[in-house]
């Protein structure tokens, strides 16, 4: 196969930005992206669904411990934080992390994560934030404990379709009891484009969650940008659902 002038190789592709990526990305093809910045998927302000849906998180409770998987440099999470909300982030990039608490203008402690060869955990001083700069795959509930509440916002889309069955089997292991994940997903057509974002459409969210979660639909509409039709999409679906571990009675029911 040739695109202008470059051949590509057997079982990579040329994305947006012209490198080549390997269909499976890998923890360093992020951090490359990170040191090129090539970050599109990074929001500068704070997401709009998080906004509108955080209740539905919180579900009556104050003062929760809200995980945010392949953080990045979020600003939701400092937003969750002034919410006097604790917050465990999870991401690969070191730069991330450091640009995360210099934009926010926090200071932090940074430590060694007993367990994890070579991981470091980003503190801030108000011991609100926790980021950690690890593989996601290394990140267990015995590093931080379980989660009252999940904002999986371009987290489970970055993954590898290889890996979603590893990936939710984690964040089942993460969730404690009452708690409420909130998952921004995408579905297109994957003929015309095919990631990432990976499409996540709803058959492959109840096929990862749906023997141990509740999956509740709460929103579907076209986000379609300007972004995503130089992808060569014509459609691009945003769904919003909310998992819950089940009880007893639902596995009986």
């Amino acid at each position: 196969m040739m695109s202008a002038g470059i051949e590509i190789p057997e079982g990579k592709r040329l994305n947006q930005y012209g490198d080549l990526e390997n269909f499976d990305l890998t923890a360093e093809d992020w951090m490359i992206r990170w040191e090129k910045r090539h970050i599109g998927f990074h929001k500068d302000e704070i997401h709009e669904l998080l906004q509108k849906y955080l209740d539905i998180i919180l579900n009556g409770r104050k003062q929760i411990r809200i995980f945010v998987p392949l953080c990045g440099k979020s600003r939701d999470m400092k937003w969750l934080a002034d919410q006097g909300h604790v917050v465990v982030g999870v991401e690969v990039s070191e730069i991330a992390v450091k640009e995360f608490f210099a934009e926010q203008n926090l200071s932090y402690t940074q430590k060694s994560v007993e367990g994890i060869a070579g991981a470091e955990v980003f503190q801030s001083t108000d011991g609100k934030l926790f980021l950690y700069n690890c593989n996601m795959f290394d990140f267990t509930s015995a590093i931080a404990g379980k989660f009252d509440g999940i904002w999986d916002r371009g987290s489970l889309v970055a993954m590898n379709p290889s890996d979603r069955q590893d990936y939710a089997k984690l964040m089942n292991t993460l969730m404690d009891k009452g708690c409420q994940y909130l998952l921004d997903a995408f579905t297109y057509d994957e003929e015309k484009f095919s990631g990432p974002p990976f499409s996540t459409p709803q058959h492959v969210i109840v096929d990862l969650y749906g023997q141990s979660c509740n999956i509740q639909l709460l929103q579907s509409s076209d986000a379609l940008t300007d972004r995503q039709r130089t992808w060569g999409l014509d459609s691009f679906m945003e769904q919003v659902y909310l998992i819950t571990l089940k009880t007893n009675t639902d596995f009986c029911a």
